[in-house]
């Protein structure tokens, strides 16, 4: 068949499967989004980063084979998600958590779709979705199913002052981990949320790329320890943790989430979370003021880290786990380079850039090397 045959075949596909009615069941997805997406500002333009629920509420199971992103007023296609793109982001347990596998989302299941939308403008006022499924039940084809309209919030995604010194650090965030920040979901306090949407973990590196020197197992050896961990901006010290013992060697293993921990209740009303500190190395106490710079503690190696590294991230509430986590960007820091993938990190050295850029009031990266210096 001619190309210009088949290319119209595939759009007039498209065509149908966006125009056909849901299963004659009657009943298929509920498409909800828990939290709007906040504007980030990125290297590329925007990023929109959220979840799509998809509860099943029909009386087998249903499988999605493609999500489409919509400017809600419009209606324009703004990302297509299908096969691999798909499968990369969808959890068809509705966990969060890699636990359980199904071909398809069974009967009173929920699936969660972890959606990146990146673009190169400012993006729409409102999206909304469709869902594009396979239904044994309701003979062949795929049908569809639309909804899941949601705001975006837009003007209020804070720049934030670097939360730690000098370099090089290694930004360790990457939304097709399973077990990352980005997919761990908590129902605490009758709600779900996910505190680690924007979380990353710091971790200091040579100019070889190793996070300690060749040979060594002390932590304290490693390049992130004792490092200074500053206060991001003017605000409130609400919690301070400091008495949880820190693993002496690399290679130890304990149970536990950020372990010695520090939050602040910044002035813009959001909360920053710096977690893995250094016994014993807190310069605050709860109720005390700080301003954007201040020392607050020391990079450590406590609670489940797999490095001494600083866990940060914002919230919108005191309690990381029972709070959704929020957008933001930091004032300035400079692109070294970056990794393909977290196993580089301390292995080989970083892929560098043709030339260190300076970033201004941007996000870094998944797995991008950095330094704080203007």
């Amino acid at each position: 068949m001619p190309l210009r045959k088949i290319a119209l075949a595939v759009i007039l596909s498209f065509a149908a499967i966006a125009a056909r009615a849901q299963s004659p069941s009657g009943t298929s997805f509920d498409l909800h989004v828990p939290a709007p997406p906040m504007i980030l500002a990125v290297a590329e333009g925007t990023r929109l980063v959220y979840e799509l629920h998809l509860g099943n509420f029909a009386r087998h199971d249903l499988q999605p084979v493609r999500v489409e992103v919509l400017d809600g007023a419009r209606g324009r296609v703004l990302a297509s998600f299908e096969g691999p793109a798909l499968e990369q982001r969808l959890d068809r347990s509705g966990l969060q958590w890699n636990a359980e596998s199904f071909p398809a989302i069974p009967s009173g299941r929920r699936g969660v779709v972890f959606i990146e939308l990146t673009m190169p403008g400012a993006p729409p006022r409102t999206l909304r979705h469709r869902v594009g499924y396979l239904d044994g039940t309701a003979g062949g084809g795929v049908h569809a199913v639309e909804g899941g309209e949601v705001g975006v919030v837009a003007g209020k995604t804070p720049v934030l002052a670097p939360p730690l010194e000098g370099g090089p650090w290694v930004a360790i965030h990457d939304p097709r981990w399973q077990r990352g920040h980005r997919r761990v979901g908590y129902a605490l306090s009758g709600k779900l949320r996910t505190p680690g949407r924007h979380a990353i973990d710091f971790v200091k590196l040579d100019a070889d790329g190793r996070k300690a020197p060749a040979g060594g197992n002390l932590a304290a050896g490693a390049y992130s320890h004792g490092q200074p961990v500053l206060a991001v901006a003017g605000g409130v010290v609400v919690r301070v943790e400091d008495g949880f013992p820190e693993r002496a060697r690399l290679t130890d293993r304990v149970d536990g989430v950020e372990g010695n921990r520090v939050v602040i209740a910044l002035d813009g009303g959001q909360y920053a979370h710096y977690g893995h500190l250094r016994p014993g190395s807190a310069r605050v106490a709860p109720g005390a003021r700080v301003r954007a710079g201040d020392r607050i503690a020391d990079v450590g190696f406590s609670g489940s880290a797999s490095d001494p590294q600083l866990h940060f991230a914002l919230t919108d509430g005191p309690d990381e786990l029972a709070s959704e986590g929020l957008a933001y960007t930091f004032a300035h820091y400079r692109l070294l380079g970056g990794y393909g993938d977290v196993s580089q990190v301390g292995a080989t050295g970083w892929t560098p850039t043709d030339k260190p850029a300076s970033a201004h009031a941007l996000m870094p990266a998944p797995m991008s090397v950095i330094d704080w210096r203007k």
